[in-house]
């Protein structure tokens, strides 16, 4: 299994930093994916949704630990990358953003996909937050 895209949406709030869609092997994605701001530092949570008794359960995840890391590091990794090349910060979740400005800016993975070649040229020349 391999990560072929990431895409990270940035948020202006406390705790939660960014929404994350992540495309697997180019043909099987997972969106909704946080990048949380906690006590020790970032950590991704995976998508959930809440149950009627009001807790949460994780509609997609990873089942071991290393395979947990490996996504971690590179959702982290690519979020990093964002702020770096001044990603906008929204106070919307990314599905409404992307609505609203279908062609604005996204950081997309750097693998080359079946579309032609890496996206770290287009990654370099995005657009920078004014």
């Amino acid at each position: 299994m391999e990560i072929t895209d990431i895409r990270v949406f940035p948020v202006d709030e406390e705790k939660l930093k960014a929404f994350v869609t992540v495309v697997f092997d180019h043909c099987f994605v997972v969106s909704d994916i946080k990048v949380i701001h906690g006590p020790n530092g970032l950590f991704i949570s995976m998508p959930s949704k809440r149950r009627k008794n009001g807790t949460f359960k994780d509609v997609a995840h990873p089942l071991n630990s290393e395979t947990r890391r490996m996504i971690e590091e590179k959702i982290l990794a690519r979020y990093e990358q964002a702020l770096a090349l001044g990603a906008p910060r929204r106070a919307r979740r990314p599905r409404e953003a992307a609505e609203d400005e279908a062609d604005q800016f996204h950081v997309f993975g750097g693998l080359d996909g079946p579309d032609g070649p890496s996206n770290d040229d287009a990654l370099a020349a995005a657009p920078r937050a004014e």
